[in-house]
């Protein structure tokens, strides 16, 4: 298991695997053999930022089945998802901010990220496996009460991407089976979300070949696997953080 990260650190970039408390930096491509300069850094003198800049963030709906129970849908045939809007990333440790143009509810959504390594197209399982580079922690925020406002069309891009609404991170976990790991969701210390990967519908390998089928991915790119029961809001000065264990903990406050 490694763990990536991206960082400021005295105004400049970088890239590392954390190693204890602990940062040895990389320089070069994430995706393409980055080397090992020999510097160390203390995890606690940097600013973590999004491990990596995605072209795009392809977001699942209903890919959990107690979820799917729960809210008397019908289990999908194929993927159902949406694109999350490139402005609303956001990196652990900052503020998730309410919109001046809404004044509703926002809630949290814990869900796996995948990160694609390798550029893919109407893939098969096989070779979609190979392209997955790691998982990260995503927060899929949402202003809830804008998804369903107008009754002929459900609004799930605009609902879920303000800014601040696409948190992810705080790292890329490789080598790691998700299938095995559970996602929790705590909010001001409380539990509200425990759920097993291994419950997903469609699980990644074949998520990114069905999805490769529609739309090229590629190195950077993350697709956010939905989320399950226990979805809920949060109000302004809540902590909020989504922890998968061997994969990380993200963390952040919501104002």
């Amino acid at each position: 298991m490694t763990q990536w990260l991206r960082f400021q650190h005295q105004g400049k970039s970088g890239l590392g695997q954390v190693q204890g408390d602990q940062i040895a930096v990389y320089t070069g491509d994430l995706f393409n053999g980055p080397i090992a300069s020999g510097e160390l850094l203390k995890l606690n003198e940097v600013t973590i930022d999004i491990p990596c800049t995605p072209s795009k963030m392809v977001a699942m709906v209903d890919n959990f089945y107690a979820l799917v129970t729960k809210l008397e849908h019908a289990v999908p045939a194929e993927p159902l998802y949406f694109l999350k809007g490139n402005n609303s990333f956001l990196a652990a440790n900052q503020v998730i901010r309410t919109p001046k143009s809404y004044s509703g509810k926002v809630v949290y959504e814990g869900e796996l990220g995948i990160v694609i390594g390798k550029h893919c197209h109407e893939v098969d399982e096989k070779t979609a496996a190979v392209a997955i580079f790691g998982y990260t922690c995503i927060n899929d925020v949402t202003a809830i009460e804008i998804l369903n406002r107008d009754p002929g069309y459900a609004q799930w891009t605009r609902s879920k991407s303000f800014n601040t609404f696409g948190v992810f991170g705080p790292y890329i976990t490789t080598d790691v089976d998700p299938s095995k790991l559970y996602i929790k969701t705590i909010l001001n210390d409380q539990e509200r979300q425990n759920y097993p990967i291994a419950d997903m519908i469609f699980p990644p390998a074949k998520l990114v070949s069905l999805i490769s089928q529609d739309v090229p991915l590629e190195p950077g790119d993350i697709i956010a696997c939905g989320t399950s029961v226990g979805v809920g809001s949060m109000k302004p000065g809540s902590n909020v953080s989504i922890i998968i264990e061997g994969v990380g903990r993200l963390d952040n406050r919501f104002e």
